[in-house]
């Protein structure tokens, strides 16, 4: 009798450890529960999630969008500020960097000398930018002083240097206008990056930027984008991966105005219906 003491005692003790053991798990399961304290996205379908996404970023008044962005044109960094009748921010390209400000209708490019020198106008499908004197300049200087490039060069040089840093006014009968415009038009660069193609799936729950998100993707293994939505508030599109690593974008400060103001007069160039060229 004295041998089975030890062992009832264990298995008096063993019996409420293991009744805690099964507490703390149930309890730990429900404080880490993914959805607890969001607004209730993640326990949707993927193609729901997606739906509020979009519905979300179109009732939207303004946006910051970050990233890069890869297209047939080149790789494009983007850093702009956009909302419905604006915009600001810049734009960088095979290591060449422009500002952009659009007012309405009315829209600004600024950069500095080099830009401006090197960039060529004929370029502009693939560069993504105006371009300026480079090319034109030299190509008419050579054909009035019997091929005399180092004075067409001394020329894009002066008018680049004239350019820099300032805001020029780009024309919107200049082939570029329509273009850069496209960086600054908040509705065509959503309406382009959200949309998943193939069919959607729910991914994994993740935190983006402090902000808590649950991820949708098209396609097998997110070929058809991946698209990451805030479970905070409401359900903006946080970050979007297009596919075939077409370029990663972040989407922040959702609603969030800015002020937006056309250059000074001292500060802009305007050069009428075309942009400088040489």
């Amino acid at each position: 009798m004295t041998v089975l003491r030890p062992s009832s005692r264990i298995r008096r003790a063993v019996l409420p450890l293991a009744l805690c053991a099964g507490l703390m798990t149930t309890l730990t399961a429900c404080a880490s529960d993914p959805d607890e304290g969001t607004n209730g996205v993640g326990k949707l379908e993927a193609t729901a999630i997606e739906k509020k996404a979009q519905s979300a970023a179109d009732a939207a008044k303004a946006v910051r969008l970050s990233g890069t962005l890869v297209s047939k044109g080149g790789t494009y960094k983007l850093n702009m500020r956009l909302k419905q009748d604006g915009a600001s921010g810049s734009v960088t390209i095979k290591n060449s960097t422009f500002e952009l400000l659009r007012v309405g209708d009315e829209l600004f490019l600024k950069a500095d000398a080099a830009f401006w020198e090197h960039e060529d106008p004929s370029s502009g499908e693939s560069s993504g930018a105006p371009s300026s004197s480079g090319s034109g300049s030299g190509s008419d200087s050579s054909s009035e002083s019997g091929g005399d490039s180092d004075a067409g060069s001394d020329a894009g040089s002066e008018a680049a240097d004239k350019l820099d840093d300032m805001y020029v006014k780009v024309p919107q009968d200049d082939p570029s206008y329509k273009q850069l415009r496209g960086f600054t038009d908040m509705d065509l660069l959503l309406d382009g990056l959200i949309g998943l193609h193939g069919d959607v799936a729910k991914g994994d729950y993740d935190k983006i930027g402090g902000v808590r998100t649950i991820n949708v993707r098209g396609g097998e293994d997110g070929e058809g984008g991946s698209l990451d939505v805030s479970l905070e508030g409401t359900p903006f599109p946080v970050r979007f991966a297009r596919g075939g690593g077409a370029g990663v974008v972040v989407l922040s400060e959702w609603d969030k105005d800015f002020p937006l103001a056309e250059p000074a007069k001292g500060q802009t160039l305007d050069y009428g219906k075309q942009l400088p060229r040489g």
